[in-house]
């Protein structure tokens, strides 16, 4: 990737709130196709974003320009979403989200994944995440299996 090219991670604002719902709904189906179809419209995807995920989370987009290429959002030390455009993934940018996530997470991350979404369980495990529990989908809206990966904190020097 050139320098020109690069992308960049910044907090979000309300102005993402459409990206993001975008991004979030292109995503999801275009990498699990598993998932029940989405009952919900964009426009309330949006004003979910709006509503909750902006206002109960801290959220940082990755971006090039002032295309938003994917987001994570993170509650306490819950990373709840990070999701990327399917055109930019394999690129590092979901990485450099999950570092700012990090960087805000001294004492260590966890995170729920589908058990199916072998994908994203190869990219934390790549990032030094390990299996904390399995479900068999009782806790989340979709009824499917799923895990909690753990990354611990880095041992503090002294």
């Amino acid at each position: 990737m050139s320098a020109d090219s690069a992308a960049e991670v910044r907090p979000a604002t309300q102005a993402d709130a459409e990206a993001i719902a975008t991004v979030h709904q292109e995503s999801r189906a275009a990498t699990m196709p598993y998932l029940p179809p989405q009952k919900r419209t964009h426009e309330e995807v949006v004003r979910w974003v709006r509503e909750v995920v902006l206002k109960e989370s801290r959220v940082w987009v990755a971006s090039r320009g002032d295309q938003v290429l994917g987001y994570a959002s993170l509650d306490g030390d819950m990373l709840d979403h990070l999701y990327l455009r399917t055109d930019v993934r394999r690129q590092g940018i979901g990485t450099l989200l999950l570092d700012e996530v990090l960087a805000h997470s001294p004492r260590g991350l966890r995170l729920h994944v589908f058990q199916q979404n072998t994908g994203a369980r190869a990219f934390y495990e790549r990032h030094g995440f390990t299996v904390l529990d399995t479900n068999d989908g009782s806790r989340n809206m979709e009824n499917l299996p799923d895990m909690t990966l753990r990354r611990a904190a880095p041992p503090v020097t002294p």
